[in-house]
């Protein structure tokens, strides 16, 4: 098992969460209305899996959710290009 707050990259996520809400409050009523929910849900399932991962009890399984995590950030990414098209 791992300590969520003795992990940097959940640290650093948890930051680029806090900047992502902040930023989608500021959206437009149509953008907001469009990706707003979207964009946060895939923003806060990125350190939320590595926190599910760093309370299991293997490293495999902990592997399992940073891959999962990733996979978010990926969605985030899309989301976030999506606004600047």
């Amino acid at each position: 098992m791992h300590k969520i707050e003795d992990l940097n990259i959940w640290k650093k996520l948890m930051e680029l969460t806090n900047a992502i809400y902040h930023l989608t409050s500021e959206l437009s009523s149509d953008e907001k209305y469009e990706l707003n929910s979207e964009i946060k849900r895939s923003t806060i399932s990125i350190p939320s899996h590595i926190a599910e991962g760093a309370g299991r009890n293997s490293n495999k399984e902990f592997k399992y959710f940073l891959s999962v995590s990733y996979g978010s950030a990926h969605e985030l990414q899309t989301r976030l290009n999506l606004l600047t098209e």
